[in-house]
């Protein structure tokens, strides 16, 4: 399995991930890095397929990987529904030029709809 470790140690990165994770799911869609967006694609897309059961075991591994009450209300209660009938590629991203401060490639992350 490939890791990008985006520059940080495995705790540090799992911990970005799960909040950038809170943050889409409360948001919608967030605008980062195009390598943390890819990543990132990994992680939530798992985070909705485990929340689709809906089952309480998959809630305590989701609430493991993103200890973030309003996010993990919102995935259980909005987003998984939404997504019953579809089988994956649950996000989208869409790239939108170079930042200002140091040229790194950016992109915003969406949700489907």
């Amino acid at each position: 399995m490939n890791l990008r470790r985006l520059g940080r140690y495995g705790s540090h990165r799992r911990a970005m991930l799960g909040n950038l994770a809170a943050s889409l799911f409360v948001e919608g869609s967030i605008v980062t890095t195009v390598t943390r967006a890819k990543e990132l694609r990994r992680v939530a897309e798992r985070l909705i397929t485990k929340a689709k059961s809906g089952t309480l075991s998959d809630r305590r591994l989701v609430i493991a990987r993103m200890p973030h009450k309003a996010a993990v209300t919102s995935l259980f209660n909005d987003i998984a529904p939404r997504y019953s009938e579809r089988s994956g590629g649950y996000t989208r991203i869409v790239k939108i030029g170079n930042r200002v401060g140091d040229a790194s490639p950016m992109a915003v992350i969406q949700l489907v709809e």
